[in-house]
């Protein structure tokens, strides 16, 4: 059923003029802009009791940014204060329950909402937002900040339920279970089993990684930041600004090396990966299984200055070979090796081709957007979607990015998403603004075309592609080109309809 229900109480709807979903670095950041641009009646809906997003619901061992955190934060608002160069999860979340208090805006937070539906009235132009709980809200302009590191993904691993002792995804950390002297094994060596072993090697008995694909770990340069050098950026805020300017420029050439560049300069990135995966590991046999067979940057690039060390460990164990199943006492490889554990950790990502997860949002005409994108998600400049009026994502299809801060997208975006806002706002109370279906197709055929020169489409499966091959995640250019290309709101690639059509 598409529509509100116009026998519903009002009593029983909440109404305002914006109403943004998730109160992570998106959804507050967009809250703050709207605000500020003088959008005054806006709601920020949250199914948790606290901000965060992925910083608050991340608590595994060693959870840290691999993006430096004077670039991993709000231009608006940065932070002198910053602890470590790589600063870990309890430090972000602090920091963005800082912005909430800052920026006051406990007023225009709903927590414990767990929207389940949205769905727009044609004929009075509003979106209606329906929480898991019964209670509903109403806006004329609704916008998705749940962000797509959200849903843990579970490999299809026959007997995972038969397991006998404890197990957890590292998106779900049982902070409960004791490790201590335990053989505890971690399915996976993506980002985050890269921080979580290192973290807990020293605490458990015998630890068992399992690897299926080799990631390609860069080093990390961390390490705290000196009280000194805190209190000179406190007085001299502009030294701040040098500071993010250059760390936005050296990751900004990762993607002009690694992801964009010629095959000369892949072929030096490799060069110099492998030479310190062997250097780390003490020489070539112990480095080989480490090696991936991929480009560099084909799956995102990690960082640490541990896992390769802490692989070296006697009472660490590296499986270089999938998990073909899960019995009582642990797990069978697939070359039919049975290795006992005691507790079980799964490393094993987030259901990223489901961006809205349990969401179902109904645009015009009672189409569902979880149908329409079917398995490819797309949106123009990642942000809006045909048959969807007034409605806006944030690090949405193909805004991701596998070489810089996510925040800088975040921001350009929700600056973006306000001029549109005004745009319609400007225009009229019963106006929305829809993407015209020719933008979208446009934006994707480009986003193909480019696709076939980059590093992505070098022939490893990644969660950046689906399984066509399609990349419907990562901006597959710099930053600056899509800073460049949300500057304006491009109003010629959108309808301006007026409310009133039968629902």
């Amino acid at each position: 059923m598409s529509g509100i229900d116009s026998d519903a109480p009002s009593a029983s709807i909440t109404r305002a003029t914006v109403l943004v979903i998730g109160a992570g670095f998106s959804g507050l950041g967009a809250a703050i802009q709207l605000l500020s641009a003088g959008v005054r009646d806006v709601l920020v809906l949250e199914r948790a009791e606290s901000v965060g997003g992925t910083w608050r619901d991340n608590t595994y061992p060693g959870c840290a940014c691999d993006i430096p955190s004077h670039l991993y934060s709000f231009s608006f608002h940065l932070n002198p204060d910053w602890s470590h160069h790589y600063s870990k999860q309890p430090e972000i979340q602090a920091y963005l329950e800082r912005i909430r208090t800052e920026y006051q805006l406990d007023r225009h937070l709903r927590m414990g909402v767990d929207c389940v539906r949205a769905e727009f009235s044609e004929r009075r132009g509003c979106w209606t937002v329906h929480a898991r709980d019964g209670r509903r809200f109403e806006a004329r302009f609704l916008i998705g900040g749940l962000g797509p590191l959200r849903i843990p993904r579970y490999p299809d691993i026959p007997g995972r339920e038969r397991f006998a002792g404890p197990q957890m995804h590292s998106a779900r950390w049982d902070a409960s279970v004791d490790l201590s002297g335990r053989r505890v094994g971690v399915v996976g060596s993506g980002a985050s089993a890269v921080q979580i072993v290192p973290e807990i090697a020293d605490t458990v008995g015998q630890l068992h990684v399992f690897q299926r694909t080799p990631p390609w770990v860069a080093p990390r340069m961390d390490g705290p930041i000196a009280p000194r050098t805190r209190a000179l950026l406190r007085s001299m805020p502009w030294l701040m600004w040098i500071w993010r300017g250059l760390l936005y420029t050296r990751f900004e050439l990762y993607y002009l090396t690694a992801f964009g560049g010629m095959d000369i300069t892949r072929r030096l990135v490799r060069a110099l990966f492998t030479r310190h995966i062997v250097r780390s590991m003490g020489s070539a046999d112990a480095a080989h299984p480490l090696i991936p067979t991929y480009a560099p940057g084909c799956k995102r690039i990690l960082s640490s200055t541990a896992w390769y060390p802490t692989l070296r460990r006697s009472d660490v164990s590296l499986h270089p070979m999938a998990v073909a199943e899960v019995d009582e006492k642990g797990v069978v490889l697939a070359d039919g090796r049975s290795v006992p554990l005691d507790v079980l950790v799964w490393c094993t990502g987030f259901v990223v081709d489901q961006p809205l997860g349990q969401l179902d949002v109904i645009g015009r005409g009672g189409v569902s957007l979880r149908d329409q994108w079917g398995l490819r998600p797309r949106a123009h400049l990642g942000v809006t979607v045909p048959e969807f009026p007034n409605l806006f994502l944030l690090l949405g299809p193909n805004s991701g990015l596998g070489h810089n801060s996510v925040v800088l997208m975040i921001e350009a975006q929700v600056r973006y998403v306000v001029r549109a806002i005004q745009c319609a706002m400007g225009r009229g109370a019963a106006v929305s603004v829809e993407v015209k279906p020719e933008a979208e197709a446009a934006f994707v055929e480009e986003l193909d075309r480019k696709q076939k020169s980059k590093v992505w489409a070098a022939g490893c499966s990644s969660w950046y592609l689906n399984d066509a091959g399609e990349n419907f995640s990562i901006w597959p250019g710099t930053t600056l080109a899509y800073f460049w290309r949300m500057a304006r709101f491009d109003l010629e690639h959108y309808a301006l309809v007026e409310a009133g059509a039968p629902d």
